[in-house]
């Protein structure tokens, strides 16, 4: 039986690295009982994997975990066992029965799958990069910024330790300012009906609202491409927004990311995982 876990991350445990995160949930699994399938040959290892891994000091609410279990727990049961386990910082918010493939097909997995992601981005000091333009100045900017045809940056390449110029629009697939701001909906999944979500979802994001609206700080809302071949990260949107209002010293800029959900399949047609 396979399933699809939704999870949190936030809190200081933002600061732990994906290869943590991994091993984390195999102790995790084991304290909640659940009977997870191995892999065969000479080092057998819990069949688990992970969507798009999450940068290091970023904070979500839409993370996934897919594994394959021995025994037909139901979904809350599994939700229930594991958040018996969690240590704070971590939450397990849903968990839904993957059909069978069709025709013999391989299973795909959430990594591949992922083709966009929602971010929240709030800056953290008034007297950032953004200079002292107001509130409503930031935000008439922002329009202007996302209103061009085309927003050129230069993205590095870590494998081949190279530079490439990159039109960021077409992987741009919705950026609005301000914290009542929103992002069009998208549809849940819909092939499962063995499903399973906690009655009520924190607001993981809620100290970032807060400070935003108690000291008037930019923020926007931000879904991108998330593929394997175009993966847009937040901060190289904001650098380019940065450059956009003047600003050429980048490596210092200061805001928070939250990553809101990941989704799979052709903007505008997006399905959550």
């Amino acid at each position: 039986m396979n399933v699809r876990v939704r999870f949190a991350k936030y809190g200081a445990v933002k600061f732990i690295g994906h290869l943590d995160v991994l091993r984390y949930f195999q102790k995790a699994v084991r304290r909640a009982g659940l009977k997870i399938a191995y892999s065969q040959g000479f080092h057998p290892h819990q069949i688990m994997s992970f969507a798009s891994p999450l940068g290091v000091g970023i904070t979500s609410e839409g993370e996934y975990m897919d594994m394959e279990l021995t025994a037909e727990d139901t979904p809350q049961e599994i939700v229930d066992a594991l958040n018996s386990a969690m240590v704070e910082g971590f939450t397990v918010l849903s968990a839904r029965i993957l059909p069978e493939p069709e025709n013999g097909r391989k299973r795909e997995t959430a990594m591949s799958l992922v083709t966009a992601a929602d971010y929240l981005v709030t800056v953290k000091e008034s007297d950032s990069f953004l200079g002292t333009k107001s509130l409503e100045e930031l935000n008439e900017a922002w329009a202007r910024f996302y209103g061009q045809e085309s927003i050129s940056v230069v993205k590095k390449v870590k494998k081949s330790n190279t530079e490439t110029n990159v039109d960021l629009k077409p992987f741009l697939y919705g950026a609005v300012a301000g914290m009542e701001a929103s992002l069009p909906p998208v549809e849940k999944h819909s092939d499962s009906k063995e499903y399973y979500e906690v009655p009520e979802i924190p607001d993981f994001a809620a100290e970032y609202k807060d400070t935003c609206a108690e000291k008037g700080l930019f923020s926007v809302l931000l879904r991108v491409s998330a593929g394997s071949a175009d993966n847009i990260k937040p901060e190289l949107v904001m650098e380019a927004f940065a450059r956009f209002l003047g600003c050429e010293e980048t490596e210092a800029l200061k805001f928070r990311i939250h990553r809101l959900d990941m989704y799979t399949g052709e903007n505008p047609e997006l399905k959550r995982l």
